[in-house]
């Protein structure tokens, strides 16, 4: 059975940093401890001189567009991307074409993952007005969770029935995650803005017409049901500091039946962003203010925020840059959001333990899933081996995205993936990938 050493890491686990060797065999993490000696020669040692090594990122929330939008990516190349960004493990999101609003469509995914990705992968099931029997059917057992959008769907994916919506809660036990805008205040906005402007309305707009209080209402809605049912609810990518008033600190995140998301955009960019960004950095919901941002960076640290991912959301740049109510919202994130918190760490916003915690453990645990997140004897070896003194700049020529740009593009970061092991493979080494090998289906504890 293959076996890999790794020496000399400083690795990052459970709210501490210690310096250890690490050893793989096939799949799994055999033994950790301050010195391991080679077992044979056909162990394959590496040395980590120092350099971080943490549990493999675990994204939950992203599109990878496959099946029916692969001009803007696929699961191929997005999870190549992830892996480059040192993201093991991802859930990817149903509003596809078409929707994952059928057990059979979201088979189909899998199937396509099955043969593609290069990260682990899981996949939500979409709820709909008029599918409750069919969403009632999803496995708890290999389906990361069921997906909600209370605002900003496509398709026919905005659940607005309140009837509907209340059976749903009542009715499943796994996990809702929920995208919060209330439609019809984004709607009186907007209409507002068209008035004056027509489609071209400024970018800067966007945070006013996708508004703090369409957050809030939206989302107290949802958390106010969830109480009343019982349900376990997950909301997605807070926007606000307001919205942070409605989630608890007071328990740990095991025993929480409501919890929630920021994503980096939100942590990095704020609305003044807009102005040489423009939509490039228009997403759903909305960038809003620096108090925002100071918000929801408290919320993150006292632990009313549980996670920290990517919503990975790629369109094309020919896309992006229609007028205002043709650019489509979203951006790629995964091959930078990990560097991206590195480097808001050495800016003194967060410990190397705490983005552990948030991008790692806290997934694991939110979702159940099983023997990935931590880095213990008998888990997965999926591993991150981080170089914290090795900057470099986001190029056309380093983007890996299948969409070609970023809204980093131009930042240099601090630090720098250098190893990403999927299952005990080596499938990232200093940007050559292992191209032979595929993730796995995620399976949860439930």
């Amino acid at each position: 059975m293959k076996k890999t050493l790794i020496k000399n890491a400083r690795i990052v686990n459970e709210n501490s940093i210690f310096e250890g060797d690490l050893l793989i065999e096939g799949e799994y993490i055999v033994e950790i401890a301050e010195t391991i000696s080679q077992k044979d020669t056909e162990t394959k040692v590496i040395d980590a001189e120092n350099q971080f090594l943490i549990p493999g990122v675990i994204d939950d929330q992203v599109h990878f567009r496959e099946p029916g939008l692969t001009h803007k990516a696929d699961i191929g190349s997005e999870s190549k991307a992830a892996v480059a960004g040192g993201i093991t493990s991802f859930i990817e999101m149903p509003n596809t074409v078409p929707q994952a609003t059928t057990q059979e469509l979201l088979e189909n995914k899998f199937e396509i993952a099955a043969k593609s990705s290069y990260a682990n992968y899981s996949f939500m099931f979409g709820g709909t007005n008029d599918n409750l029997e069919e969403l009632l059917k999803t496995n708890p057992k290999n389906v990361a969770a069921i997906k909600l959008f209370l605002g900003s769907s496509t398709g026919n994916m905005l659940v607005d029935n309140e009837e509907v919506l209340e059976k749903i809660f009542s009715s499943t036990d796994m996990l809702i995650a929920v995208h919060c805008e209330d439609e019809a205040t984004i709607q009186k906005n907007l209409s507002e803005q068209k008035a004056i402007y027509g489609d071209n309305i400024p970018i800067e707009l966007h945070p006013k017409i996708r508004s703090e209080e369409a957050c809030y209402i939206s989302s107290s809605k949802a958390i106010a049901l969830a109480k009343k049912t019982g349900a376990r609810l997950h909301v997605f990518h807070l926007s606000t500091a307001k919205e942070t008033k409605l989630f608890s600190n007071k328990i740990p995140l095991e025993k929480k039946k409501i919890t929630s998301e920021v994503c980096i955009h939100h942590l990095w960019f704020d609305d003044s962003d807009y102005k040489k960004k423009g939509t490039l950095i228009k997403w759903n919901p909305a960038v809003k203010t620096a108090k925002d941002r100071e918000g929801l960076w408290k919320a993150l640290l006292d632990g009313r925020i549980d996670v920290v991912a990517t919503d990975h959301a790629p369109h094309t740049l020919e896309e992006k840059n229609n007028v205002y109510t043709k650019a489509p919202s979203g951006g790629p994130l995964v091959q930078h959001g990990l560097v991206a918190m590195f480097k808001m760490h050495a800016e003194g916003k967060i410990s190397v333990e705490k983005i552990v915690e948030k991008m790692c453990h806290n997934p694991a645990k939110l979702f159940r899933i099983e023997k990935r997140g931590f880095i213990k004897e008998g888990y997965f070896a999926d591993l991150v081996l981080i170089d914290p003194s090795s900057p470099w700049t986001v190029t056309k020529d380093n983007i890996l995205y299948k969409c070609g740009w970023s809204p980093f593009e131009g930042t240099t970061f601090q630090s720098k993936i250098s190893l990403t092991f999927v299952n005990g493979n080596l499938m990232y080494n200093k940007g050559v990938f292992n191209e032979e090998l595929k993730g796995k289906r995620l399976l949860f504890d439930r």
